[in-house]
């Protein structure tokens, strides 16, 4: 195919998705007020990012898994889910979301469920696969329906999502691609600029090694007492696409770009097996940042999430404080719901300008905003850091917890409240991960959490609910929600579940 013909296929794949994303809202105002109004959701679990950093994450295939906990939209009785996988998931795992459903047996529901897969365990994007695949394009397009109520959803949406929904003739409840700049780490600092809030020094915009070297020297130059940097791939995630440079005891008007180009093959990466060329090039790929390393005795990484409907109307949803570990503290761990009350309102506030911005520009659907929080005497110090335009670590625990007690977030108090009024709280990770955790079972893990009493109780609203069950046992590695009363029940009932975890992995 020649480049104009390509170009006029990208230019009418656009108009196509132009056009069926405008009759979103009159199906949101039609179908979603009303849980009994007949709808297939299309989920698409497809990290569409960067294969080869994504390569360096533990078990990165079963992360596919993370939306299984949008299968409880089941519970609404006539509503159709498809819900398409690169491989299998294990029956058990399936029955085990679905006996979570609230009031629906479990065959009713299962009835209303279609797997599909593409048996493929390639590290090639989802959807890329199911666009290669005209057999499996027919099996969605006949399970959809009625394509007027028919919508889909994914983790995050780009060019490939946007063609799938063309192709398939339905909108997807998500950001057009052609924003997704505005949630790079670039895009972020220009918005932050734009409305006005704290962001670490630094600088946007480098498209290869040079300009990373003469920004960390003009970096060090502005901060003498600057000891490290940050530098960030663009359209890195979780953390993967950071590393660490270190200035050692250099002073700052001594360094020079060459001298400090000679050094970048030492940074630390986050991403395990990253090295200097990988990192180079993706560089030169997509770009990148540099900021100065906020330092402090007392430092936390909260996040805000809000969220923009097909209706124009914007809320926010949750805040979370996010936990990082890894050698240098920036790979994302797991979170903790509601974000500290010391400061969860402000993090909320100064996000929403942000929010407003992004409404400008046309940004539809779920988004967060994070925070780097350094407590300055009896207050804290928030800096915006970067902007997620679609389904983070943080997504998939809120929902679970939203579905399985049928509560609402307060945006008043920064609270979620169960139907009946009690407060909830959560702890969560998605990178539980243990040797001794290998060749346990999802059948085992379930077996586990009955016989110790720690899976989630519908009447208490309390207990722990597991994903990514799938890694479990190749890779050892697991993800859950601890639910409780407060956020130390919720902490605690982690420690419990972990020690309990130890115990059997070791019998």
């Amino acid at each position: 195919m020649t480049d104009v013909n390509q170009n006029q296929v990208t230019e009418n794949e656009i108009e196509a998705f132009a056009k069926l994303q405008s009759g979103l809202p009159h199906m949101f105002r039609r179908v979603f007020p009303d849980r009994l109004h007949p709808r297939t959701v299309l989920i698409i679990p497809s990290l569409t990012l960067d294969e080869e950093v994504l390569s360096k994450i533990s078990g990165v295939h079963h992360y596919e898994e993370r939306m299984l906990c949008m299968l409880l939209l089941l519970r609404m009785p006539n509503t159709e889910v498809i819900y398409v996988t690169s491989e299998p998931i294990a029956e058990s795992i399936v029955d085990y979301y679905l006996h979570l459903l609230p009031g629906i047996p479990h065959q009713h529901a299962r009835k209303r469920l279609t797997l599909l897969s593409c048996f493929d365990g390639s590290d090639k994007a989802l959807t890329r696969k199911i666009l290669e695949r005209p057999r499996m394009l027919s099996r969605i397009k006949a399970a959809l329906g009625d394509p007027s109520l028919a919508h889909m959803t994914c983790f995050n949406v780009s060019e490939p999502e946007r063609r799938l929904a063309a192709t398939l003739g339905i909108p997807i409840y998500g950001c057009d691609p052609e924003l997704q700049h505005l949630g790079s780490k670039s895009g972020s600092r220009k918005l932050f600029r734009e409305a006005g809030l704290p962001i670490a020094d630094g600088f946007e915009d480098l498209s290869d090694e040079r300009d990373v070297a003469q920004a960390l020297a003009e970096l060090k130059r502005r901060n003498p007492d600057l000891e490290r940097a940050v530098v960030k791939l663009n359209e890195g995630f979780s953390g993967e696409g950071n590393a660490v440079f270190s200035f050692g005891d250099v002073q700052g008007d001594t360094v020079t770009s060459s001298w400090i180009a000679d050094r970048l093959p030492d940074l630390e990466f986050v991403a395990k097996s990253m090295d200097w060329d990988l990192y180079r090039s993706k560089i030169g790929e997509m770009g990148g940042i540099v900021e100065a390393y906020i330092g402090g005795t007392e430092k936390r990484v909260p996040s805000v999430q809000y969220r923009i409907d097909p209706g124009g109307n914007m809320e926010t949803i949750s805040t979370h404080d996010q936990l990082l570990g890894g050698g240098n503290g920036q790979v994302f761990l797991g979170c903790s719901f509601p974000a500290d009350r010391e400061y969860r309102l402000e993090i909320q506030d100064s996000g929403l300008e942000v929010a407003r911005l992004l409404h400008e520009h046309g940004v539809l659907g779920r988004f967060g905003i994070d925070f780097i929080s350094v407590r300055d005497g009896s207050s804290w110090r928030h800096y915006a850091s970067e902007i997620n335009l679609r389904k983070g670590g943080t997504t998939h625990p809120f929902i679970m917890l939203q579905f399985l007690t049928d509560g609402t977030y307060d945006s008043e108090t920064g609270l979620f409240k169960t139907s009946n009024g009690r407060a909830r709280y959560y702890h969560a990770t998605d990178n539980l991960e243990s040797e001794h955790y290998r060749g346990l079972t999802p059948e085992d893990l379930i077996d586990i959490a009955v016989r110790n009493d720690i899976h989630f109780h519908s009447a208490e609203q309390r207990g722990v609910v597991f994903h990514l069950i799938g890694a479990l046992s190749e890779f050892g590695k697991l993800g859950m929600v601890c639910v409780g009363d407060s956020h130390e029940e919720a902490r605690q009932l982690y420690r419990e579940t972990v020690d309990i975890l130890d115990r059997e992995g070791r019998d």
